[in-house]
């Protein structure tokens, strides 16, 4: 890789005004600093803000050429708005990043050097997250490791988003266009040698997270039904095992009938409690089936990914459909 290349860095944004001037600043300076190794270009991803950050962005695109802005028509989410960068990257590399300054952009000359080692991706690995508090942290590690045990492709613990990808994956990326989409386990299911590097993960540099529990809830459930069908697979063995359970029960009660013929068969508060429980059990378990069969709703009608309501600064406009 002696030839000069093209990095591209894809920054999705939701309503950061306060962070956008800094968060430029500081990529923008790593960016200058490697510019003997590549030429780049910076795909800001307006997801619906709703603050002043889309007139930062424009103002940044006029006063610097390597600025691309594309603007939805609404929030559409964060998969989607990193979606949107990577299919207008022209980059040979491509590099995922957060407006927030949680993941400093310090980090990718090294991501870098690993991708001209040959690995095809160099995700982040947070070996120490500041300021988040310790209800986060633990609920952040039970996730990453339930989603791991779970699923059928290997996905790395511990990392987010913030990742370099060789043009090879975000051409590979391009081609899959299902709607609830978890990235990170795209990647790891597509394959080639990926290499996880260690960083320090920063505090917010301003505002507060946009990531509430509701989506955090919403982004679990869509990395555990992309990549598993182990739910399901858990309700039906519940339900095998159960009625196992009431098979050997009504066998006894038989026994216990003929052997005792007087005796009278009690206990309805027992009876009562295991009709709800296994209510309840066949409530959950078409529910898990709902989801599936709901995803699959969403897919078959085809609809876009997302909308663009404005792009700036693209030089080269590819004829590339959402």
């Amino acid at each position: 890789m002696s030839q000069r290349i093209l990095l591209s860095v894809v920054i999705p944004i939701f309503s950061e005004e306060r962070v956008i001037p800094e968060f430029y600043r500081r990529i923008k300076k790593v960016m200058d600093d490697q510019s003997s190794r590549f030429s780049y270009e910076m795909i800001f991803v307006d997801d619906g803000s709703r603050d002043g950050s889309l007139a930062l962005l424009r103002g940044l695109s006029r006063s610097d050429a390597s600025v691309r802005v594309l603007s939805f028509s609404r929030n559409f989410g964060h998969q989607f708005a990193i979606t949107a960068g990577l299919d207008r990257a022209l980059g040979d590399a491509v590099v995922v990043i957060d407006g927030d300054l949680q993941d400093p952009p310090e980090v990718i000359p090294a991501m870098l050097d690993k991708w001209r080692e040959g690995y095809k991706v160099v995700y982040g690995i947070r070996k120490k997250r500041k300021g988040e508090n310790a209800v986060k942290l633990l609920t952040a590690k039970l996730f990453y490791r339930f989603i791991k045990s779970v699923s059928d492709t290997e996905l790395p613990l511990d990392s987010g988003d913030f990742r370099l990808l060789d043009h090879t994956i975000v051409e590979t990326l391009r081609s899959m266009r299902e709607k609830n989409r978890y990235l990170r386990g795209l990647i790891s299911w597509v394959g080639y040698p990926q290499y996880g590097l260690l960083y320090q993960r920063d505090m917010r540099y301003a505002g507060k997270t946009k990531f509430t529990f509701k989506k955090m809830l919403k982004f679990a459930v869509d990395g555990i039904l992309s990549f598993s069908d182990k739910p399901l697979k858990i309700s039906a063995y519940l339900g095998f095992i159960i009625t196992i359970i009431a098979f050997l029960m009504g066998i006894r009660i038989i026994i216990d009938k003929i052997r005792h013929p007087q005796m009278l068969i009690s206990g309805w508060s027992s009876l009562i409690l295991a009709v709800l429980f296994l209510g309840g059990l066949q409530l959950i378990s078409l529910g898990i089936l709902g989801l599936y069969i709901g995803r699959q709703y969403r897919e078959v009608k085809t609809r876009p990914l997302y909308i663009v309501a404005e792009e700036i600064g693209f030089v080269i406009d590819p004829e590339r459909s959402a």
